[in-house]
């Protein structure tokens, strides 16, 4: 998620650039002001994104003072003005990601309004976060935790808007659990699962998708980084003041990659050595996982 001041104002190539290998990414943006999310939706657009989501879902107080996240719930006259604006200047798809209600507003009739009215201005795709938003009392993470899921309000949607592309979002952690949500709707997305337990997403394109490439055991996963973390920390690694990439700023990312192993607890340790890190060597991935093959034979089969 970045800002549509943090784009207009700030280091653009900062915050947009990407790999290829992420295809297909969504750039989501934060803002309220119909002008400035059309032209950084334009800008992502240029940068070669393949989606432009607006965020209607974060809670942050930090968010609200900027008038964008999930207040914009309560203004959806204003969101379907941002999402004409934004549909406006770009070809790629324009989404928006929601929750289902706000502080003390749990009638379901709220969330099929705003829908409503969102579709209407041409959004064809909602990410729906099942739980209300607190906007006062609430910290972000417990505003992902403490609000009670209610998935149900998701599949209705689905079956009020059947032309809608309607995807759910929120506590969901298995396959199974997924496979469940596809029987009533187009579309699951994982959050912190999928970044706490990133491997589960390994399995998912010949799951889903069809695709019988076989896919990439986390020994191969960890391999294939090595290069990226070296091309990354060369071309980022150094800054005038001194500061500029660290190898931290990679790996820290990878720590929930062997969750669920034995030995996994090994592997996070030497991925946190401060000691090491500071090397900046790359093969410090090696190095955890060999920490990790000495505790289970089980890595062989990573």
């Amino acid at each position: 998620m970045v800002t549509t001041g943090a784009l207009l104002h700030g280091d653009v190539p900062r915050h947009l650039d990407f790999n290829d290998e992420e295809h297909p990414v969504a750039l989501q943006l934060g803002g309220s002001e119909p002008t400035d999310l059309a032209k950084s939706a334009k800008l992502g657009e240029q940068w070669g994104y393949d989606e432009i989501n607006l965020n209607c879902g974060c809670p942050s107080e930090r968010v609200q003072k900027g008038a964008f996240g999930a207040c914009l719930m309560a203004e959806p006259t204003l969101v379907a003005d941002c999402v004409k604006a934004m549909k406006d200047a770009v070809q790629v798809d324009v989404t928006v990601k929601h929750r289902i209600g706000i502080d003390d507003v749990e009638s379901y009739d709220f969330v099929r309004d705003f829908v409503g009215q969102i579709a209407d201005a041409g959004c064809n795709t909602f990410i729906v976060h099942a739980r209300n938003a607190i906007l006062k009392g609430l910290s972000p993470k417990e505003n992902r935790e403490v609000p009670p899921l209610k998935y149900d309000y998701a599949y209705q949607l689905k079956k009020d808007f059947p032309q809608l592309e309607i995807i759910i979002n929120g506590g969901i952690k298995t396959l199974e659990e997924i496979d469940l949500h596809l029987q009533h709707l187009d579309g699951v997305m994982l959050g912190r699962e999928a970044y706490h337990n990133p491997y589960i997403m390994s399995q998912f394109d010949s799951r889903y998708y069809g695709d019988e490439t076989p896919y990439k055991s986390r020994r191969e996963v960890i391999e294939a980084m090595l290069p990226y973390i070296s091309s990354q920390l060369e071309k980022h690694g150094k800054s005038k003041a001194g500061g500029g990439l660290k190898l931290n700023s990679i790996t820290r990312h990878m720590l929930g990659l062997m969750t669920g192993l034995v030995g996994a607890r090994a592997f996070r340790q030497t991925l946190s050595d401060s000691k090491k890190l500071a090397s900046g060597d790359p093969a410090l991935l090696l190095e955890a996982l060999q920490r990790m093959q000495g505790i289970s034979d089980y890595v062989a089969h990573v």
